[in-house]
């Protein structure tokens, strides 16, 4: 089976820094694990560092107040895992969908059968997204973009 992935590019903010757009990825990170949460798929979501994954540990206990969804970070929790884990190492797990928030692709990203990325408005990390969805091709992967719109 081909890996699938999907860029998502992020709507351009009103004061465009890192930080914003850090938060408006995360932001769609999160509703896309929960997405995928209730869709019966074990989603493993990959940050840059140990600071950034406890940071989305955090925006997603917060993040529906309406509907929880299951995480932790990696080694933590149930000895199985729950059903979204969250790392800056790679997986010991299988799961079937990987939400990248690392500046590359990582070189297990083939273990999965759905990736999801993004591409933020910053010059600097748009780069890095064109990078991430070159290297998918060179991969073999199927690989589609979509625009995010906001809702005003």
């Amino acid at each position: 089976m081909q890996t699938q992935v999907m860029f998502y590019v992020l709507p351009e903010n009103k004061a465009e820094s890192t930080d914003t757009n850090m938060s408006s990825e995360i932001q769609q990170a999160c509703i896309q694990a929960s997405y995928f949460y209730r869709q019966g798929h074990k989603v493993f979501i990959f940050c840059q560092d140990k600071d950034h994954a406890e940071n989305v540990d955090e925006v997603l206990w917060a993040f529906d107040t309406d509907s929880f969804v299951p995480h932790n970070l990696a080694g933590e929790g149930p000895k199985q895992g729950s059903p979204v884990e969250i790392s800056y190492q790679a997986p010991t797990s299988r799961r079937s969908v990987l939400i990248n928030l690392s500046k590359d692709m990582p070189n297990f990203a083939n273990r999965f059968n759905f990736i999801v990325d993004f591409v933020p408005t910053d010059s600097t990390l748009k780069q890095q997204a064109r990078e991430r969805f070159k290297t998918c091709r060179q991969w073999g992967f199927h690989v589609e973009s979509q625009a995010i719109v906001e809702n005003s």
